[in-house]
């Protein structure tokens, strides 16, 4: 079977959680060949991962950088005989209405009109089209009588061209060939998704969303920092709901990495019955129990430097430990991905400025990440979200103790193997850290108990065991199971021989 793994920003070009799950799926299925479509900035990112021999292909989706080719990109002065009210591309007047309407309306028409666009696109210059003088003044004419919500800034001209340069950007992948495939799976949603929906409208390609973090969460957090005023937040914002909705709604499967992903997928339109939570796993042969720990007391952190991660938190707590225990340490292990080195740069002067430069150590990323872990008797998160993180179960299949940050699937994770504490909260998270670092007996337990619950429930035999029958089921066309409505359902974690009973069943039915 034939599998188009569509990302943004990940695999195989940059590393981090989503990417090592895509590569242990693609490695994990060798009997399968993936083609990887990657939505990147501008094209020129290297490959930073090496690749099995199971995938076919990769193409790039550039959101940034030159136009994409087209059969019509060669056609000179298209720009400047746009029409006012069509720019050329029928349907903008119409996108532009519905993306001003209330998000509870017109959802259907929404992605009747997108598939429109689609077809535009293939067609005719849809860059060309959206950059017009004619788009941006339809756009602002729609907006003299619109308000954003809960503000009174009112849109500009500016604003206007800002807005439809983030829609044509945001729409590009309509533009490139869709890919052909057996299925398609999205992992992410949002623009992530336009690939596979290219692909089902094209050729009726059936298509699964992943989502590790929920993209729409991730977008509003994003976006209070952006660096374009509201009304053009806000309208960008909409576009987004409404491509997460719809990619939602046009997937046979739906398959979140946590429940507290498939919670905020319920509230933005995902149809439960076709929603299955598939935990992230690890090879627990790669994590082997640590042994022993450090003489001084350590807390490790392993990641991104980004402020998602809020080091700055950690940095904050780690202030308050070392005043009660000075000769704590913290030791952080991770690299800044392109475009956060300023951040890195703030942590640094924060921890001189709190005195802890020399007890608080960015030691960059490690060749092998179980040092990481090993180097703390606590491993500690931080994060404002995440999804499932990987830092954290492979943590916890080593047999340390976690602290960690009550987000996303997080809690799921850990239960009573460690300690959850509000996000934002320094005094919370030392607190917590303090108590694990002065009571040896109790780290020993903890991290006992979370090496058998990651060895229990989060393996990364499991994972493949569900994606494998997934793709068999959609990739076949055949019927999906139908989600189990008990409420209590949703804190069980299936085994794969009790989803493979679960689909045989529905289909032998």
């Amino acid at each position: 079977m034939d599998v188009a793994l569509i990302g943004e920003g990940t695999y195989p070009h940059q590393f981090g959680g989503v990417s090592v799950w895509c590569d242990q799926l693609v490695r994990g299925m060798p009997d399968y060949d993936f083609l990887l479509v990657a939505l990147v900035a501008t094209g020129k990112e290297p490959v930073r991962w090496s690749l099995p021999d199971n995938v076919t292909s990769v193409t790039d989706v550039p959101l940034w950088g030159p136009p994409p080719p087209g059969p019509a990109s060669r056609r000179p002065g298209l720009a400047g005989k746009l029409n006012l009210r069509t720019a050329a591309c029928p349907q903008l007047g119409e996108l532009i209405d519905i993306l001003l309407a209330p998000p509870a309306e017109h959802q259907d028409r929404f992605a009747d009109v997108l598939r429109e666009v689609f077809e535009f696109a293939q067609k005719e210059d849809l860059t060309a089209s959206l950059s017009s003088e004619g788009a941006i003044n339809l756009l602002s004419e729609a907006w003299r009588d619109w308000r954003p919500d809960a503000t009174d800034v009112s849109p500009t001209l500016y604003d206007a061209a800002m807005a439809m340069q983030l829609l044509e950007h945001s729409l590009r992948p309509l533009s490139h060939p869709p890919v052909r495939a057996d299925v398609a799976h999205a992992v992410t949603n949002g623009l992530g998704a336009l690939p596979a929906l290219a692909a089902k409208w094209r050729y009726g390609t059936p298509m699964i969303v992943t989502e590790h973090g929920i993209y729409m969460r991730e977008q509003y957090l994003h976006s209070r920092t952006g660096p374009f005023r509201w009304p053009v937040r806000a309208l960008h914002l909409r576009f987004l709901r409404r491509m997460c909705s719809l990619g939602y709604h046009e997937a046979e499967m739906i398959t979140p990495g946590n429940v507290y992903n498939k919670r905020w997928e319920e509230q933005l339109g995902a149809d439960l019955s076709r929603v299955r939570t598939v935990y992230n796993g690890v090879d627990p042969a790669d994590f082997p129990a640590s042994q022993g720990e450090p003489e001084t007391p350590t807390i490790s952190w392993a990641g991104r430097i980004d402020p998602v991660k809020d080091l700055e938190t950690l940095l904050l707590a780690f202030a308050l430990v070392h005043r009660q225990m000075p000769a704590a340490r913290l030791r952080m292990f991770g690299s800044p991905p392109p475009g956060q080195e300023p951040y890195l740069e703030r942590c640094r002067a924060l921890a001189v400025e709190l005195g802890i430069a020399e007890a608080a150590t960015f030691e960059g990323r490690v060749a092998d990440i179980r040092d990481a872990y090993d180097a703390g008797q606590v491993v500690a998160l931080c994060s404002i979200a995440e999804g499932f993180p990987y830092t954290l179960i492979e943590a916890m299949t080593c047999g340390r103790p976690c602290v960690a940050t009550d987000v996303g699937g997080v809690s799921e994770a850990v239960t009573d193997t460690g300690m959850i504490v509000p996000p934002r909260s320094p005094e919370a998270l030392a607190q917590a850290c303090l108590t694990l670092l002065k009571d040896a007996d109790l780290r020993r337990r903890l991290g006992a108990a979370a090496r058998m619950r990651a060895l229990e429930y989060f393996t990364v035999d499991r994972a493949i065991s569900a994606f494998d029958e997934i793709y068999t089921f959609v990739g076949a066309g055949l019927k999906l199971p139908t989600a189990e409505a008990d409420d209590e359902a949703d804190d069980k974690v299936a085994t794969p021989a009790d989803q493979r009973e679960t689909l045989l069943l529905e289909v032998a039915g």
